[in-house]
């Protein structure tokens, strides 16, 4: 599915997604990703919220947002509150979704001129 990108040269855009993976801007990522103002993080975290630990979550803190949108995979799933707590006790807002649904709520914040950053897991292709 192709959608319709902002011109908003620092802020990475999601262009487009399908099975197994996520298009931003031009690049396609296949691995787990962290985006948000002036950064693309690809290889992000882990591929299952299973492996997440709270050491993943902390540079996020640094990014300055407001609202972290966690794509769990292709359910949604929600993380063990101590994983997140970095990320609350600094003022983040977290909203736990699949990650296509986080992945389209990231391009409307941003539209919207909000603070937002996304961790967008994306399970390992099958060998």
């Amino acid at each position: 599915m192709k959608l319709h990108q902002t011109p908003r040269p620092t802020i990475p855009l999601i262009t487009g997604f399908g099975d197994g993976y996520l298009q931003i801007g031009e690049r396609r990522v296949t691995r787990s990703v962290l985006i948000g103002p002036g950064v693309l993080r690809e290889d992000w975290g882990r591929s299952a919220l299973a492996q997440l630990t709270s050491d993943d979550f902390a540079d996020i803190v640094a990014m300055q947002v407001q609202i972290l949108l966690l794509g769990t995979g292709p359910n949604q799933q929600f993380p063990h509150p101590s994983l997140l707590r970095t990320l609350i006790a600094a003022g983040i807002g977290v909203e736990v979704m699949d990650t296509l649904a986080a992945a389209r709520t990231y391009n409307i914040l941003v539209a919207e001129g909000r603070a937002v950053a996304a961790a967008l897991l994306l399970p390992d292709a099958a060998p």
